[in-house]
């Protein structure tokens, strides 16, 4: 079958992107940690200014949380941050993909500190003592260091990742997801997958604060959100905990600090209904507590209260 016009095109703006991208990784490679982050302020401001309907949200998202605790100015100036913040996220992620040892991408990572190293091996017991969690965690800070934090402390995951809409750089992001030594699956129709994760003693690793319509309604930062029931679902059926977690960045040395919540764990002889939202409402109030230690490493600009045309919440 001959290719539409309009769908060449297409391919041939993707591909190109693509080839930017590759391009940006072989240059973030070659620059240092510090410079990429002198650069990521510059490229969030051009961001921030840029892209006026994301700015509005990320505005509008952090008015609605801290309007009562933050001037104008300060909201402002966590919204600018966040997207310095976003940007060097790809930087971080993309000299991590650049390196070509395992040692090298140790020592970005800095696994090796003392206090990073023995908080994530309290994931590694939790995740041992249960045979497996949920692991979760906020779009905050590197989300995408995650997966090799877990691996070099011996935790193995099945991470969920919703796939790009560009085939060029999906299939060049699931193989730099992949060097991770975790397993990623797709979010589509993720569920068996997971399911057999947690039958083998795996755990799962997932981003849920994302507004959805397959979800229930919870309090999140003060306003009432749609929210996953995943990670709750899975909890209950396997008697795993859900686990949150995050790893954000310091101001010190360009380091990292790492975030390992308490175990939550599914209450024996209750309704499944009400142990779903309970955990998804524990779930959610444990990502809060990191939003509000780091504002301005998270995603803003994401429309994450978005109101949807629906009654109800969904069927549990």
């Amino acid at each position: 079958m001959a290719i539409k016009p309009k769908s060449k095109k297409l391919r041939v703006i993707q591909f190109l992107v693509f080839v930017a991208v590759r391009s940006v990784v072989s240059l973030a490679g070659l620059t240092p940690l510090k410079g990429g982050h002198w650069v990521s302020r510059i490229l969030g401001a051009l961001l921030y200014y840029g892209m006026p309907r994301r700015r509005r949200t990320a505005l509008e998202n952090l008015r609605h949380v801290y309007a009562a605790t933050k001037s104008e100015r300060e909201i402002i100036a966590i919204a600018r941050k966040s997207y310095a913040s976003f940007i060097a996220s790809l930087f971080e992620s993309a000299k991590l993909l650049s390196l070509a040892s395992d040692a090298e991408a140790r020592a970005l990572l800095r696994v090796g500190r003392e206090e990073l190293a023995a908080l994530f091996c309290k994931a590694r017991e939790i995740h041992e003592s249960s045979g497996g969690c949920i692991f979760v965690t906020p779009h905050i800070g590197n989300w995408e260091f995650l997966p090799y934090v877990a691996f070099h402390v011996g935790i193995p995951m099945v991470i969920v990742a919703r796939p790009l809409d560009n085939p060029y750089l999906e299939k060049f992001l699931f193989a730099y997801r992949s060097k991770s030594g975790q397993s990623i699956t797709p979010k589509t129709n993720s569920m068996p997958l997971l399911q057999m994760a947690l039958r083998q003693g795996k755990s799962v690793g997932m981003l849920p604060d994302q507004s959805t319509m397959k979800a229930i309604t919870v309090d999140y930062l003060g306003r009432t959100a749609t929210a996953t029931p995943i990670p709750a679902i899975l909890a209950i059926r396997y008697n795993r905990p859900i686990v949150v977690v995050a790893c954000c960045r310091t101001s010190e040395d360009l380091s990292f600090e790492g975030f390992v919540g308490d175990p939550l764990w599914p209450a024996k002889n209750e309704s499944e209904p009400a142990e779903i939202r309970r955990l998804t409402e524990a779930m959610n109030r444990d990502m809060e507590t990191i939003i509000r230690k780091y504002p301005e490493q998270y995603f803003w600009m994401h429309d994450r209260w978005k109101q949807y045309n629906f009654k109800g919440e969904l069927s549990l």
